[in-house]
C-alpha cells in the first residue's frame, strides 16, 4: 500500500465470529436492482413493494432485520478509478438504486431465508422491475461499530480490486482515515460469503448523522483525502463505488 508515514494506521477492528455473537449480525443478503431502467415513479411503486416482503422476511426465524434503501447520490468515482478503466465491462459498476439488505443471525439463517416464499416474491418483483440485479449472501468480515437503524445517510460503498487478499487491509486503512477526519463511529465489511460469486470483494455499510452536502465538504476539501484514499485505491489496482442512500 501506498501510504503516508506517521498518518493513518490500519483500525482494530472486530472479526466476523465476534461480530456474529456479541450483535446476532453475522451474515446479510443484499438485492441491488440496477437504476438504469426505471423512473421515479416505477420505483416509488418498487419501494412499496418490497416494503411489504420485508415486513415478512422480519418475522422468519434467525432474521434480525430487513430494510429497504432508495439511493440518493452516486458519485462518479468510476469515471476517474484507472483499476476500472483498464477491467472496462470486465468489472460491474455498482449503479444501483434500490438497496435491500436482509440481517440474519447466520449464514445458515440467511440461506433459510433465501428459501422462503416471501424473499422468492421479493426477488421476483425485483427482477420484473429492472435489469440486472446483484444478489449477495455476504458475512461481516471487518466491524468499527454497530449501523444503527433509523434516519441518517447511509453509505453501501462498493469495493472491488485486482487482488482480493489486498482489500481488507487497505479498507482497514482507508476506514482510518474516515475515522480520524469524518467522525466515523460505526462501519461494517461485508465480504462474499466462501463459494459465492461477486464483482465486489467488500460492500462496505456506514451511516452518518449529517446532510450530504457537508459530509461530502468534509471530505473533499481535505488534501489528505486526495493523498490517502483514491491515491491508495490506484495504487492498490482497487476500486470504490459508492452510493449513498436512505432509508424508503
Amino acid at each position: 500500500m501506498v501510504a503516508r508515514p506517521g498518518t493513518f494506521t490500519r483500525l482494530r477492528t472486530v472479526s466476523c465470529a465476534h461480530a456474529a455473537r456479541a450483535e446476532r449480525r453475522g451474515c446479510a443478503d443484499f438485492a441491488e436492482p440496477d437504476a438504469w431502467k426505471r423512473g421515479g415513479s416505477t420505483r416509488a411503486r418498487l419501494l412499496v413493494e418490497l416494503k411489504e416482503y420485508a415486513y415478512e422476511i422480519e418475522r422468519l426465524r434467525g432474521v434480525v432485520s430487513a430494510t429497504v434503501f432508495r439511493a440518493s447520490f452516486m458519485p462518479p468515482t468510476a469515471r476517474f478509478s484507472s483499476y476500472l478503466k483498464e477491467r472496462g465491462s470486465r468489472v460491474e459498476r455498482a449503479n444501483f438504486d434500490v438497496i435491500v439488505l436482509i440481517q440474519a443471525s447466520s449464514l445458515a439463517a440467511a440461506r433459510d431465508v433465501q428459501m422462503s416464499p416471501a424473499y422468492g416474491f421479493m426477488l421476483a418483483a425485483i427482477r420484473k422491475a429492472s435489469r440486472p440485479v446483484h444478489v449477495i449472501a455476504a458475512r461481516n468480515a471487518r466491524r468499527i461499530g454497530d449501523v444503527a437503524a433509523g434516519k441518517g445517510l447511509f453509505l453501501f460503498n462498493h469495493f472491488a480490486a485486482e487482488d482480493v487478499s489486498v482489500m481488507l487491509p487497505l479498507w482497514e486503512y482507508l476506514a482510518g482515515w474516515y475515522v480520524a477526519e469524518t467522525g466515523l463511529t460505526n462501519s461494517i465489511a461485508l465480504v462474499p460469503e466462501e463459494g459465492g460469486k461477486s464483482d465486489y470483494a467488500i460492500i462496505n455499510w456506514a451511516r452518518w448523522d449529517v446532510s450530504p452536502l457537508r459530509h461530502f465538504w468534509t471530505q473533499l476539501t481535505k488534501p489528505s483525502f486526495w493523498r490517502t484514499v483514491p491515491r491508495n485505491l490506484d495504487a492498490n489496482h482497487a476500486a470504490s463505488m459508492p452510493i449513498y442512500c436512505r432509508l424508503a
